[in-house]
C-alpha cells in the first residue's frame, strides 16, 4: 500500500514538475543584442491552443547610434513589409519534457530578414532565457539572453 502511495506521489509530482517547466516560459522579456549587449525589444511569449509557444515584439527599445526600422526587412512572405511592432518573431516552440528547454521554433531577424530554427534554455530561477538561433545545425548558431520582465 505504502509502495502504491509513493509511486502514485511522485508520478503527481513529475506530471507537476514538468508543467510548472512548461509555464516558466510565459510573459514579458527584454531582449538582449548579442553583438552590442544592448537592449533591443520586449518580447510577451504566449501559449497558443496547439501547445505551441509565440514571441511577439511589444516595445522596440532605443538605443545609441540606432535608428529603428518600422517594417520587416527584405522580409519572406508573410512577414514581407509587416510592422515590427506587434510582429510575432517567435513561433512554434515546443515543450521538451521534464527539461527547462524548448525546441523545433522558429525565429526571425526582422533586421536582416532571415528566418532561422530556433531553441529555447531557460535557467534555473527562471529569470533569463538563453534563445539559440541556427540553420540546420545548433553549433552553427547565435544565442541571446533575453531577461524577465514580469
Amino acid at each position: 500500500m505504502m509502495k502504491k502511495f509513493k509511486a502514485g506521489f511522485l508520478f503527481l509530482a513529475a506530471m507537476m514538475g514538468s508543467s510548472a517547466f512548461a509555464q516558466d516560459l510565459l510573459g514579458t522579456w527584454q531582449q538582449i543584442d548579442d553583438k552590442t549587449g544592448s537592449p533591443k525589444a520586449i518580447i510577451e511569449i504566449r501559449k497558443d491552443s496547439n501547445g505551441t509557444f509565440t514571441g511577439k515584439i511589444v516595445k522596440v527599445t532605443p538605443r545609441p547610434g540606432y535608428t529603428p526600422r518600422d517594417t520587416c526587412n527584405n522580409c519572406p512572405a508573410p512577414y514581407t513589409n509587416k510592422p515590427i511592432l506587434g510582429m510575432d518573431i517567435l513561433t512554434g516552440l515546443k515543450h521538451v519534457q521534464g527539461t527547462n528547454n524548448y525546441d523545433k521554433g522558429r525565429v526571425i531577424d526582422p533586421l536582416a530578414g532571415k528566418i532561422y530554427d530556433a531553441k529555447v534554455r531557460i535557467n534555473a530561477n527562471g529569470k533569463r532565457l538563453t534563445l539559440r538561433g541556427y540553420m540546420g545545425v545548433s553549433a552553427l548558431g547565435r544565442s541571446q539572453t533575453w531577461i524577465r520582465q514580469d
